[in-house]
């Protein structure tokens, strides 16, 4: 994986500018006749993940008061990490997209909604929606590329530091809520110097975040536990349980959509007067789907279909299986790689990359062979 730019066959070297604009006028297609069917259907679709999740999560709590017993200790730590990776995957991530506005409900309106995550929705928000969906893998300008803490591209530069990024992305995937709230801070930036350190601004976004932290730890580990009377030990392991499940999860599916082999990245300044058509070829090329049944797009919140999510982040979440065939058929018609394949697969692929681009270019390289072997599926007609 290097900047598409600078490959030596250009997958989208064939593609002419009308071609990409048609894509474009193509996408928008989808896009529109999406938004003037949203309705009933969906809105009766997002009330029910909500009822079977808020259901889902008093009764495991109502379990754990009992978590002295072994078998309540086990389905209510169960039903525990079930309830938050749907609050936090199909519920918060979508409702903080914006994708149910449309709906004019305030209890899930991505202006009012806090989810249950360390990092607050605001400073969220700013990161994930106005700079990561702006700048998807646009090395140098998309942070999340790596997260700021691994190098994850041949074209993003080696140091000795990254020779143990597998064993942080280890640490990461168990406390990521935390990880994503210091990346949403930009806390590595803004501690580097006096001057930042010293920012009101990041001052005020620290308080915030500290103060998030501190709500959730209160609810988590002190306020459930308690309840359980005899059973606080049990309860409070419970929580700390349910909440490393749903980090390991969110991680797992996160790496999944972007850092598999097959996933493009991109130059600075091949977005210089990008337009709408271009916008959406790095969208398409710039993430990665996992196959699977209901249940599993489900539990991704639908980022199972990562593409149709970069393409269209504010679309309603169920919609994405629907007008999913659409947008593989403009892939292959344009003779396009539609990166895809089942979660353990995708998985191994994202971690073999960690392990080669640990090393400089020149180890990595004679590793990639072996991160092939691991690499997604690959569905359409082959790139040229």
């Amino acid at each position: 994986m290097t900047v598409l730019q600078k490959k030596a066959a250009n997958p989208i070297g064939h593609l002419t500018p009308e071609d990409i604009e048609e894509i474009g006028r193509r996408l928008d297609e989808i896009r529109a006749e999406v938004i003037a069917t949203r309705g009933a259907r969906d809105a009766a679709y997002i009330r029910k993940v909500i009822s079977v999740q808020r259901k889902l999560e008093l009764g495991s709590r109502a379990v754990l008061l009992l978590s002295l017993f072994p078998p309540a200790w086990l389905i209510g730590t169960a039903g525990l990490s079930v309830a938050k990776i749907l609050e936090n995957m199909e519920i918060g991530h979508n409702v903080l997209h914006g994708q149910w506005d449309w709906m004019r409900d305030p209890k899930i309106h991505s202006t009012s909604y806090e989810w249950d995550h360390a990092s607050p929705a605001d400073q969220w928000k700013h990161a994930h929606n106005d700079l990561h969906h702006t700048f998807t893998n646009v090395v140098g300008k998309d942070n999340d590329l790596g997260y700021g803490i691994m190098r994850v591209d041949e074209d993003q530069r080696w140091y000795p530091l990254y020779l143990a990024q597998p064993f942080w992305n280890a640490i990461n995937a168990v406390f990521f809520e935390y990880g994503i709230a210091a990346y949403d801070l930009e806390l590595g930036r803004n501690l580097a110097t006096k001057e930042r350190r010293q920012n009101p601004d990041f001052k005020a976004r620290t308080k915030q975040v500290l103060k998030k932290i501190r709500g959730q730890m209160t609810k988590d580990y002190v306020v459930h536990p308690l309840l359980s009377g005899p059973s606080v030990l049990h309860t409070l392991a419970a929580n700390a349980v349910a909440n490393v499940i749903r980090n390991v999860w969110s991680h797992s599916v996160i790496m999944c959509g972007h850092f598999p082999e097959g996933v493009e990245t991109f130059e600075k300044k091949s977005i210089d007067g990008e337009t709408r058509g271009e916008w959406y070829l790095r969208q398409m090329l710039g993430s990665a789907n996992i196959s699977g049944g209901r249940a599993m797009h489900i539990m991704t919140g639908n980022l199972s279909y990562q593409i149709e999510h970069h393409l269209f982040p504010d679309l309603p979440s169920n919609r994405y299986q629907e007008i999913a065939p659409k947008v593989r058929a403009i892939f292959e018609e344009y003779n396009l790689r539609y990166t895809t394949g089942p979660l353990p697969k995708q998985v191994a692929s994202a971690w073999a990359k960690v392990f080669r681009l640990s090393l400089p270019n020149d180890f990595g390289a004679k590793l990639r062979s072996l991160g092939r072997s691991a690499g997604p599926g690959y569905a359409g007609l082959p790139a040229r």
